[in-house]
This record gives structure tokens, C-alpha cells and sequence, in this order.
């Protein structure tokens, strides 16, 4: 079993606690369920917004090159509005399917409004879905938002079926300090600052993004809490600086 493979080796720490946004680790998973509640509505505009209007096509080019195909079936985890659903359905057309997972009931009744796929409230460290179901398992963007990597890691392991893939799509911190100090005024001050038109909500969430990516978890230690659950082959891959596609496969 995932778990056995994992049992003795040391935990992956979770993200450093962000005092400004929750007091302890035992508040983080209700104040990121509340903030994607109460921000879902602007989430996908900011998203636009942030990303220059490229993530429409960059998820649907990370899936293929991940190695999605026609004929798979996906389970798509966080799938906030629904942007790698959508992503998904467009690469596996008619053939294959695509169900999606979250935790935030307000990102469930956006994502319903984008995409026709079914879709299950939970958390990804429970998922509500049989072993050995999925060919291929996504999450865009919210690997920062999960506090137990091997929790998290061995659930993916467990629905996946055996030779299935992963494809973790996240923010990586970028080695160069010039392309850092550039990628920091833009979603540090810039993206927060048009967050604003959309009040509060959606400002505290941009604040909260930029602080989980400049507290985010080296790749190196990704790598190896997907090896300690059983995943063979990880690599750690992107097109640009800013962006890392992990990838990794459950052996069969």
C-alpha cells in the first residue's frame, strides 16, 4: 500500500503559518475554505487578470504534454471555476471523462456555471472516490493551499489506477532575483491593486496568493514526499521560470 511506502520517512513540514491570515495550523484549513467561499466569484476574472489572459490554452498544453489523451478518465482535484476541467474536456472530447473535487462549496457553484462535469465537495486529503478509478489526476494551482503533503500525495496514489499519472500545475519561486523582485511587484502590488475593484474578498485572496508563493515548499521536497508515498519518476518540469509542472506515475 501508498501508506506502507511512506510510513517511516519523515514528514514533509508543512507551509511556514501565515500569521496575518490564521493564528495555527489547526485554522488553516477553515480559513482557506472560507476565503475561496466568499472570493469565488472573483476568482476567475483576477485569474485573467494574472495570468494575461494565457492560462485558457497554457492548461490545456501542460495536459498534453503531461500526456493526457482521448479515452482517460481524469479526476480533476481543486478545481476551483473549473479551468482545468474545462482544459481537460476540451483534450479528451467525447471520448474519456472528467470529474472534478473541492473543498469550497462557493467554487463548486462557480465551476457549475462553467463546466458540465460532475462534481464532489471534499478534501484532498479524503477523497470520496473509489481506489484505482482515475488514468490521470490534476490540480491547478493549490498544492500551497495543502498543509499534509504524504496525506494528500498517498490519496492520489490511491485513486490513481495502476501506471496512472499526476500533473501538480504550480507557482514555483523563481531562482533568479531580478526575475523575483519583477514577478513580486506584479502580484504583490500590482494584482492586489486590481483585486481591489472587486473589494475585500478578492483582495485578501490575491494577498494570500502572493504569500503562500513566497512561502512555498522547495521542488526538491515535492519530489521526494512523491517518492515516500510510492509515485515513481517524478520530475519537476515548466516552460518558464515562474512555473512548475510536477508530474509523477503509480507503477503497473
Amino acid at each position: 500500500m501508498a501508506t506502507e511506502r511512506g510510513s517511516d520517512r519523515p514528514k514533509v513540514a508543512p507551509h511556514p503559518p501565515l500569521p496575518d491570515f490564521y493564528q495555527g495550523e489547526d485554522q488553516r484549513r477553515g480559513f482557506v475554505r472560507e476565503m475561496f467561499d466568499r472570493g469565488s466569484r472573483h476568482y476567475t476574472w483576477i485569474n485573467n487578470v494574472m495570468s494575461l489572459g494565457s492560462g485558457v490554452w497554457y492548461r490545456r498544453d501542460a495536459l498534453r504534454r503531461a500526456g493526457l489523451k482521448p479515452g482517460m478518465t481524469v479526476l480533476d482535484v481543486c478545481v476551483g471555476t473549473g479551468q482545468v476541467a474545462r482544459a481537460a474536456q476540451r483534450v479528451l472530447g467525447e471520448a474519456g471523462g472528467v470529474v472534478a473535487l473541492d473543498a469550497s462549496l462557493g467554487m463548486l457553484v462557480e465551476a457549475r456555471q462553467n463546466t458540465s462535469v460532475p462534481l464532489i465537495q471534499g478534501y484532498v486529503e479524503d477523497i470520496p472516490i473509489t481506489s484505482d478509478y482515475a488514468d490521470f489526476i490534476t490540480m491547478g494551482y493549490a498544492l500551497r493551499h495543502v498543509s499534509d503533503f504524504e496525506s494528500a500525495f498517498t490519496e492520489f496514489y490511491r485513486v490513481l489506477r495502476p501506471g496512472g499519472t499526476l500533473l501538480l500545475i504550480e507557482f514555483a519561486k523563481p531562482r533568479s532575483r531580478p526575475m523575483y523582485l519583477v514577478l513580486r511587484l506584479y502580484l504583490d502590488y500590482v494584482v492586489p491593486a486590481i483585486a481591489r475593484l472587486g473589494g475585500r474578498d478578492a483582495t485578501t485572496m490575491m494577498r494570500y496568493f502572493w504569500e503562500t508563493i513566497e512561502r512555498c515548499v522547495p521542488p526538491e521536497s515535492i519530489l521526494d514526499a512523491l517518492r515516500g508515498v510510492g509515485f515513481v519518476d517524478p520530475r519537476k518540469k515548466g516552460q518558464i521560470d515562474l512555473l512548475a509542472e510536477y508530474t509523477a506515475r503509480k507503477p503497473g
